[in-house]
């Protein structure tokens, strides 16, 4: 009876804090283990289906965003009102060995599940136009483009120096990134000042709750965001920075990041992988499942509390609001130390 106490009050402690800081929804129950491998996105024909969970159910959505719930017959069998018009139609997935959808049959026809990547903390891959090994001097002898008017005092400080709990997993220090290239020599994370003494407080204040945070990127040299953008694919190239015109991660004021559960140690499973190039990466994206939603919202919610914004096609990147004012910055970690 005195460990149900217990829980109670710490509910309640802990509902109390998220309504102060203005964060009031109940967190999600994960979904049953035998669902994990369906949810996704098929296509057909150009056509694309969604598998998704909302509020504890199972829901098939058109691109229009018309969805309907699914009712579950057998582990991989499912009927749903048709989508568009009246009655039901079946749905049968087709698994891989390893428990993933691979293919999914409406009324016999045959969406095939789009293959993104990145999944178990692997990141997101491209298939780079060069090698960026051999782009590295290329890059280090160019020249950030010449910008006019005032800007602050660079005032580039280490975010473990200020909180030594912060978590680093710096993809770019490793092989561990969308081009599968090291391109930093040391796992650091740099912000300017005011930057970083505010997601600080955002690390200390997630610690009440259990979390913290884990950084990807923060200040990224000029001639690295050159590297990105001479590699990549045209197609793709509007996921990485125009380096003409510099990153907001070169004035060091725009940071990579998730949350780190604290019981576990691990990185809180998010909607997709840190750098997916796909419109699935956007903070408004519905797929994916209630729990992740609501961990991707808790990160928006208290980086914006302390003066960060969303990027409108990465939910893990965040700009603090004077990074216009500072310049564009291109020295190594090895420079700044």
């Amino acid at each position: 009876m005195v460990h149900v106490r217990h829980h109670r009050q710490l509910a309640v402690l802990v509902l109390a804090f998220f309504c102060v800081i203005g964060w009031a929804q109940e967190k999600p129950a994960d979904i049953p283990p035998q669902w994990r491998g369906l949810i996704g996105e098929y296509v057909k024909e150009g056509e694309t289906l969604s598998v998704l969970e909302r509020d504890g159910d199972l829901y098939l959505q058109e691109t229009s965003g018309l969805s309907r719930r699914l009712q579950q017959k057998s582990e991989d069998t499912f009927s749903a009102a048709e989508m568009g018009a009246s009655g039901v139609v079946s749905c049968r997935f087709d698994r891989n060995e390893d428990g993933a959808a691979k293919l999914l049959f409406v009324d016999g026809r045959e969406y095939r599940r789009i293959a993104y990547g990145g999944t178990d903390g692997e990141s997101f891959r491209i298939e780079p136009l060069r090698a960026p090994s051999l782009l590295r001097q290329e890059a280090l002898r160019a020249n950030p483009p010449n910008e006019l008017g005032e800007f602050f005092q660079s005032d580039l400080v280490e975010l473990v120096m200020l909180d030594s709990t912060i978590r680093l997993d710096i993809r770019y220090a490793s092989t561990n990134n969308f081009m599968g290239e090291q391109f930093y020599s040391q796992a650091r994370a740099f912000l300017q000042r005011p930057a970083a003494e505010a997601l600080v407080r955002v690390h200390r204040s997630l610690i009440a709750l259990g979390y913290g945070l884990v950084i990807h990127d923060a200040y990224r040299p000029w001639y690295v965001t050159k590297m990105f953008w001479d590699a990549t694919p045209q197609a793709q190239k509007e996921f990485v920075a125009d380096p003409a015109k510099g990153s907001r991660h070169n004035r060091g004021c725009a940071v990579d990041l998730s949350l780190s559960d604290l019981r576990t140690g691990r990185t809180v499973e998010m909607v997709t992988g840190y750098d997916e190039f796909s419109h699935r990466a956007a903070p408004e994206y519905t797929g994916g499942t209630s729990l992740q939603r609501w961990h991707r919202a808790l990160l928006r919610q208290m980086m914006e509390r302390e003066g960060f914004k969303v990027f409108e096609s990465e939910w893990w990147h965040f700009d603090y609001r004077d990074w216009r004012k500072y310049p564009i910055g291109t020295a190594t970690f090895e420079e700044l130390q």
